[in-house]
């Protein structure tokens, strides 16, 4: 704090220093939180993409929102953070809806941890190779062998 504006503040009182400050920084705050907020709803996990580093950056942005007197419920947390999911984890998304699951983001993070491992195993696929090089056999009007005699 520079020394002029120490020197105005030094005759308020406690209270009136407060609100000068808070009106001061009250304009910063609301555009961070604006700004925080946007990044938070336009996050967007890439299909094949790594969940862990998404999930952390979603929740940095989580708790920046937390520090800036803006905090979100849990439910509204894991729908942000499941919203943000490719279609790949759909069955994923179905699975934790229908079975009412509350977990935290830490928890959250480790069971999608788990899930992508799931998503990443060889699926067993059987391939059926379609083959257009064979011989048609059929009947058709061959040359016979006898000639009629007449």
């Amino acid at each position: 704090m520079n020394s002029e504006f120490q020197k105005q503040l030094e005759k308020l009182s406690a209270y009136d220093i407060i609100v000068q400050l808070r009106e001061l920084f009250q304009v910063q705050a609301r555009t961070e939180r604006y700004e925080t907020s946007k990044a938070l709803y336009q996050c967007k996990l890439a299909e094949g993409s790594p969940v862990s580093p998404h999930v952390l950056k979603m929740m940095g942005y989580i708790e920046n929102l937390n520090r800036l007197s803006y905090p979100l419920s849990k439910e509204l947390v894991t729908d942000i953070i499941l919203q943000s999911l490719p279609s790949s984890y759909h069955q994923f998304i179905l699975n934790f809806n229908m079975n009412g699951l509350e977990k935290s983001m830490t928890e959250l993070h480790e069971i999608l941890k788990t899930a992508e491992q799931n998503l990443r195993k060889p699926n067993d696929v059987l391939l059926v190779k379609k083959e257009t090089n064979f011989k048609k056999k059929g009947k058709g009007k061959g040359k016979g062998k006898c000639k009629d005699k007449v």
